[in-house]
């Protein structure tokens, strides 16, 4: 009997049927369950596996879907853009110029401001706001986080109080806050790089972890010079170029 752990076996096995091109990128792999039924394991030894297969590469593990094999090819780049007017989405409308269908998940709750925003919105800590959490997707794939805060007393006597519900549904913050008679112009943005977190990593399907864009964005009542929201998005550094100004019309 081989005193090869049971666990490198298996992932042995499934790198080489990968790598033959047996098992095609994109292809779902067996579940933990299916992989312990045929080796007779526990589901810790098939866990372990896909583990291995994650970390060196060749398998991504989808949360709630699975281990899938990893595509080889350097995903196409998303341009992000900043558009002074738009009614629509800018994500939305932007993914759409680049053949991409984008969609997003969402999830909005009251709750008062911690320290770190109310120093962003020029409120005092403890203000009312509306913190929105949002998963974007790029044809389906996780490519963008964002949370966002809008203070309540600019938007809660609106119907623009909660940002995608509602006849102002899925559009952007600067066509919303226009339904109050506000505009906002381009926002401030502070951008750096760093390696995702493991919570950031696992929203965004990014196995083994990698690294991100981070954008502090503020915007800005253009004739009071209130911050009206401010969001912290992250993008996955593999997918985002970030354009800023626009070349000259002649």
């Amino acid at each position: 009997m081989s005193d090869t752990p049971l666990y490198l076996r298996v992932a042995e096995e499934l790198r080489a049927r990968i790598e033959s091109g047996e098992l095609q990128p994109g292809t779902r792999l067996p579940s933990v369950a299916e992989i312990s039924g045929q080796y007779g394991c526990s589901n810790s030894v098939a866990s372990g596996a896909y583990r291995l297969l994650v970390d060196e590469g060749l398998v991504i593990s989808r949360h709630g879907a699975g281990h899938y094999v990893r595509s080889r090819e350097t995903p196409e780049l998303l341009v992000r853009q900043h558009r002074k007017r738009s009614e629509d989405s800018p994500f939305a409308r932007g993914t759409a110029e680049q053949g991409v269908a984008g969609t997003w998940r969402h999830e909005s709750t009251t709750e008062a401001a911690a320290d770190a925003v109310a120093a962003r919105l020029g409120i005092p800590a403890g203000t009312p706001v509306m913190h929105t959490s949002y998963v974007y997707l790029a044809d389906d794939l996780p490519v963008q986080l964002a949370e966002s805060w809008e203070p309540l007393d600019v938007t809660g006597q609106s119907l623009v109080a909660l940002p995608e519900v509602g006849p102002y549904a899925g559009l952007g913050v600067a066509a919303r806050m226009r339904v109050l008679a506000i505009e906002v112009g381009t926002p401030v943005e502070r951008v750096r790089a760093r390696m995702a977190t493991r919570t950031e990593a696992q929203a965004l399907d990014m196995n083994p972890p990698g690294p991100v864009l981070v954008a502090e964005r503020t915007y800005y009542d253009q004739s009071t010079g209130r911050a009206v929201e401010t969001a912290d998005v992250v993008m996955r550094g593999d997918r985002w170029v970030a354009v800023y100004g626009q070349p000259p019309a002649v």
